[in-house]
């Protein structure tokens, strides 16, 4: 998929300008495949945002007509989806790029693994966050078995780790939603936009301080410019940590 989105990515520009072609599977770029439509789908979302995504636009990416693509999303909410399992399946290569190497913390290997899991999720979303919206958006539209497989198939690591920290099956659903919720609404705070003006020099004004009532919002305006700075991984790892050593006490 990295080789894809490469791939794309260099002659995307290109594609826009060429002549029109006939509906087919091979493109400006040769023929094409479900992985090098979603690359190309997702490097445009990574440019342009959600809202540049159309079937139309994403043929002229790919130097083909819209309707070539329907074979590999039959729909804009398909193609929507597909860039989900983009995501998952770029989550899932980092992971396997680390699989079986030393691991010198001392925490046991599930609370290990869980932490590799989330900081990868991490990275993934940082590095495309124009399409991390869909990770909520379509999560909510999609019921669980028409998830994509690469979905299906984290949701089944992050369980398998809970279950083998020594959780009794009726307290693993409840682990497992709020692993979710602090990992990806940890990414969604980290991503939202705090600056009002970046050409302003003043941070106060970056921020729009001026734009909130003091009277109102006092906290609110003291803590913002630290609000700009993100957690980062420091703070996502000391906050699974937090959640990770709360499960602990309910474990066998």
């Amino acid at each position: 998929m990295a080789g894809e989105r490469a791939e794309a990515r260099s002659g995307g520009a290109r594609a826009a300008s060429g002549p029109a072609r006939r509906a087919g599977d091979r493109g400006r770029y040769g023929r094409l495949s479900r992985e090098r439509v979603l690359a190309s789908a997702l490097d445009l979302v990574d440019r342009e945002g959600l809202s540049a995504l159309s079937m139309r636009r994403l043929g002229a990416e790919l130097g083909v007509e819209a309707m070539a693509l329907y074979r590999y999303a039959a729909s804009k909410d398909a193609l929507l989806d597909g860039l989900v399992e983009a995501l998952y399946l770029e989550l899932g290569e980092r992971l396997a790029v680390g699989a079986g190497h030393a691991d010198e913390s001392p925490a046991p290997g599930w609370r290990a693994e869980l932490h590799r899991v989330a900081r990868a999720t991490y990275d993934v979303c940082l590095d495309h966050p124009q399409a991390v919206p869909l990770l909520a958006t379509r999560m909510l539209a999609v019921p669980l078995a028409r998830r994509p497989l690469a979905v299906l198939k984290d949701h089944e690591r992050v369980l398998a780790l809970l279950r083998e920290s020594g959780l009794e099956d009726d307290r693993l659903a409840m682990a497992f939603r709020a692993f979710t919720a602090w990992l990806l609404g940890y990414v969604s705070v980290e991503l939202r936009p705090m600056v009002d003006n970046p050409d302003e020099a003043e941070p106060a004004f970056r921020l729009g301080l001026h734009r909130m009532p003091p009277q109102e919002l006092p906290v609110l305006r003291d803590i913002a410019p630290a609000l700009a700075e993100r957690g980062g991984p420091e703070g996502l790892a000391a906050g699974l940590d937090a959640f990770l050593d709360r499960l602990g006490r309910g474990t066998r």
